[in-house]
């Protein structure tokens, strides 16, 4: 049994995952659902609505209710707020968070987890409640990387490593040591279905590798609140795009519903590998 925990759940099977985890521990939980972003709740868990014009009466609700540790699970969207929905103990809270709102993810989420802290909660991430859901390095599936696929995964460091500082994305996709897309705002899905779109225009040498796509946290990202995530969905659009598998930091991506990811993997004949950081 842990601390009684707070699941701020966005959307995805995350949130799910981490509620019967800590059901399954017997520690004392609720899911806490962001007003506009229904999130997925099919055990029937204990919902707690979290209006962020209204965020310092949420917290005292998370007090009241003995709430000690909070993680956020699942994708959330930025919130259109209503100046006269802000209640007067909130006011200095988006004071801070309505400037982080048009910065980049990174500084908005780390702001989120001050917040939180200052009031008081342990704010985890999600490997802290499932480890397991965090793959090491190594090869997790049956096909391998080939020596194409590695100096391409190579190049997709290279390249995530210059834009972290930019706050751009979490992921690229490299073929032939060409740079074909990297992820925006609009997200991984969004990125791999456009290198599917114009799969013509991405071999430039016939018989060399087919492109990977590259996953990682940005350098100094707090992964307690945004660590990246893969699943069986990511596997079917790498698929599509014509790619020959999904390269990530080992110790820095969530992989979910690994089980079917893995199994997808196999039939696609893609690779997955955990890259050494």
């Amino acid at each position: 049994m842990g601390p009684k925990t707070a699941i701020v759940a966005g959307g995805g099977v995350l949130p799910t995952l981490l509620g019967q985890r800590l059901e399954a521990d017997g520690t004392e939980f609720l899911l806490a659902e962001m007003e506009g972003f229904a999130a997925e709740n099919p055990n029937g868990w204990p919902l707690e609505p979290l209006i962020v014009e209204r965020l310092a009466l949420f917290l005292k609700r998370l007090k009241a209710l003995q709430v000690t540790r909070v993680v956020f699970a699942g994708a959330l969207a930025r919130p259109a707020l209503d100046p006269a929905r802000i209640d007067p103990e909130t006011v200095p809270l988006l004071a801070r968070l309505v400037p982080a709102l048009q910065s980049g993810d990174d500084a908005l989420l780390r702001e989120v987890v001050a917040v939180f802290e200052e009031a008081g909660f342990d704010v985890v991430g999600v490997d802290a409640i499932c480890p397991d859901l965090v793959p090491a390095a190594g090869v997790l599936g049956a096909v391998q990387p080939t020596d194409h696929d590695k100096g391409d995964a190579a190049r997709g460091v290279e390249i995530l490593a210059t834009l972290s500082p930019l706050d751009i994305g979490q992921g690229c996709v490299v073929a032939q040591g060409l740079c074909l897309a990297i992820e925006t705002l609009p997200g991984t899905d969004a990125m791999l279905d456009w290198v599917a779109d114009v799969a013509i225009t991405r071999r430039p040498q016939a018989g060399g590798g087919r492109g990977v796509f590259y996953k990682a946290p940005k350098q100094g990202q707090d992964l307690r609140i945004d660590m990246p995530a893969i699943g069986p969905d990511t596997v079917a659009r790498v698929a599509r795009a014509g790619l020959a598998g999904i390269a990530f930091q080992a110790g820095g991506i969530l992989l979910l519903d690994r089980e079917a990811t893995l199994t997808a993997a196999d039939a696609a004949g893609l690779f997955l590998w955990a890259r050494p950081a």
